[in-house]
């Protein structure tokens, strides 16, 4: 293919104008959105300071667990210069994430958008609080989706959007945006000393987690009262019990009164199975006493002295 030196000369221009409407774009979201997010300072026993983002005009601000979790006094701090105290509606140190509210009406306020629809090599934009430095924006792509992460609870948090959008301390609870202003995700970690790897909990499961403290101020997951190891099926269970799993949950010990206690597991169970769902690990099990309700019966599919049985348990709340 031959190129004439009219589209040669061209180039240079288009080139011109994609940079001009990126900027733009990242112009336009730093507009739209700058005033709805917040710096938050935290007093208790070592003061410290993260972001967060208001996403109802009533003053619901969302934020990161570790930010606020155990705090004394929370004060948030405003582009305009307002400095109001907030109050700590609910945290979930699970998802990393949590819920203040502030006494002021008519605020700006951003959007949750459908973190389903992402897509890898969009354009990301961070707005925070790094080091102190208050509303500094830094932006980039979606690097990654669907990476699981693991919070100060020791639970793994799944569905983990992956930026290099750069973060610091700081950022911790701000919004990382779309082209289109609306929020996609909310900036909870960095890999140090790595450059250009960042994370942020998915607007998705902000929403359910918002949702829950908005209504009850607490998260409720199922509770059954194991302690377990993750462990290796032989490869004869495996083959004569017909498992599409290679390892399970080795029940451990089993704490007294509780449901795994009342259904009647015994320690040296290997758990495999919850109703249809496969479990081959505890960060399994976690995952399905989160997403199911309390009090209502489940079958657990275990292992029991090299054979194949079904227990029944009623989750409690936690």
């Amino acid at each position: 293919m031959v190129v004439s030196s009219r589209e040669l000369a061209m180039i240079p221009n288009l080139d011109q104008r994609l940079l001009d409407s990126y900027s733009q774009t990242v112009s336009g979201v730093f507009q739209h959105s700058s005033s709805a997010v917040v710096k938050i300072d935290v007093y208790k026993q070592q003061s410290g300071s993260g972001s967060g983002f208001v996403f109802t005009p009533d003053g619901f601000i969302i934020t990161n667990s570790h930010v606020v979790h155990g705090a004394k006094r929370i004060e948030v701090s405003f582009v305009d210069g307002r400095k109001v105290e907030a109050r700590l509606v609910g945290d979930d140190p699970h998802t990393d994430l949590a819920l203040i509210h502030v006494p002021l009406q008519n605020l700006n306020y951003v959007q949750l958008a459908d973190s389903n629809r992402i897509q890898v090599g969009q354009i990301a934009v961070a707005i925070g609080n790094p080091y102190g430095f208050q509303c500094t924006l830094t932006a980039g792509v979606i690097s990654a989706l669907g990476r699981s992460m693991r919070s100060q609870s020791g639970r793994l948090i799944d569905q983990i959007i992956q930026t290099d959008a750069a973060l610091n301390p700081g950022n911790s609870g701000g919004p990382l945006f779309n082209s289109h202003a609306q929020v996609i995700g909310v900036n909870t970690a960095v890999i140090l000393p790595a450059q250009g790897i960042c994370f942020a909990v998915p607007s998705n499961t902000a929403k359910l987690i918002m949702t829950e403290l908005m209504q009850h101020g607490r998260i409720t997951r199922g509770f059954i009262g194991v302690m377990g190891q993750n462990v290796p099926l032989p490869k004869g269970i495996v083959h004569v019990g017909k498992l599409p799993v290679e390892s399970g949950i080795s029940v451990a010990g089993i704490e007294p009164h509780s449901p795994a206690d009342q259904a009647g597991l015994k320690v040296g169970d290997i758990i495999v199975g919850m109703n249809d769902q496969l479990i081959s690990s505890i960060d399994d099990l976690h995952r399905m006493l989160t997403n199911h309700s309390v009090g209502f019966p489940y079958i657990l599919t275990v292992i029991r002295q090299l054979e194949k049985t079904f227990v029944r348990i009623v989750p409690q709340s936690q």
